[in-house]
């Protein structure tokens, strides 16, 4: 990395997944050579949650963050408020979740996905930690439930890998919250959900891979890392208009504004 390579965010990825196993240092550094200078790893079961935790651990860059993803709810033991807030201790878990609805795959346990999705809310009210949310297939229940939840008690959030619709996004903007560009918005299909992050304030958008899936052109097919989060930032560029300098300097201000305790851990290093 070169003193003008612009730094930017991964803020959602698995690195604990198989894919990446025995390959962590190289993915780390080959990150920060391509200007991805933090890395949040997401926790989706909370059994693996000692896992995450040690890599966090390892890598300076990398933070953290546990929930159980909505898929996982029905084969998994339901997550408590007590559970949540207490791995928060930990000063490199920034994030609650993954957590969220997922009816594409799993709507059968969709009344389980809902109380997991408010014991995670709970957890992010108390903690003051970001929520991180899931959505597919969802958006009329996910906009009630987090507007309704917000109502009960302010909390923020990110809406990652942001590919449902433009009404759920209205939704989640109108309460606060920010949209994550993951690789779906660099496809050349993606015409729709560009214009869903164009028509969204600047000051609202992240960026991040959810390696090791959905690796952007000219990666597409592939494994992702967190390396490749720079091809989805250079899209998101040309959806805002923008040079490349000035929209990863814009997302890196989002990203502390959103996850602080990141922010604080970064400026206290």
């Amino acid at each position: 990395m070169t003193e003008q390579t612009p730094h930017i965010t991964d803020s959602h990825c698995h690195l604990d997944f198989p894919d990446f196993e025995g390959h962590l240092p190289r993915i780390v550094a080959d990150a920060a050579a391509a200007g991805v200078t933090r890395i949040v790893t997401i926790c989706t079961k909370l059994k693996n949650e000692p896992a995450v935790r040690a890599i966090a651990d390892t890598f300076d860059p990398v933070f953290y963050a546990a929930g159980t993803h909505p898929m996982s709810v029905a084969t998994e033991p339901m997550a408590t408020v007590d559970q949540l807030t207490a791995l928060a201790r930990h000063p490199k878990l920034v994030g609650i979740g993954e957590t969220g609805l997922d009816y594409h795959y799993t709507s059968e346990s969709a009344e389980a996905q809902q109380q997991s999705l408010r014991i995670h809310i709970a957890a992010a009210r108390q903690t003051g930690l970001p929520l991180i949310i899931h959505s597919r297939d969802a958006d009329d229940d996910m906009a009630r439930i987090l507007t309704e939840e917000y109502r009960n008690g302010a909390y923020s959030c990110v809406m990652h890998c942001f590919s449902s619709s433009a009404p759920l996004a209205r939704a989640v903007l109108d309460l606060g919250f920010y949209l994550s560009m993951s690789g779906i918005t660099a496809f050349p299909k993606s015409t729709a959900l560009r214009e869903i992050f164009a028509a969204a304030p600047l000051d609202r958008i992240l960026v991040e891979t959810d390696a090791p899936y959905l690796a952007p052109p000219p990666h597409r097919g592939k494994r992702n890392e967190p390396a490749y989060t720079a091809h989805t930032a250079r899209r998101g560029a040309e959806t805002f208009g923008l040079d490349y300098a000035e929209f990863a300097a814009r997302t890196q201000e989002n990203f502390d504004r959103l996850f602080t305790k990141a922010a604080a851990y970064r400026a206290a290093a």
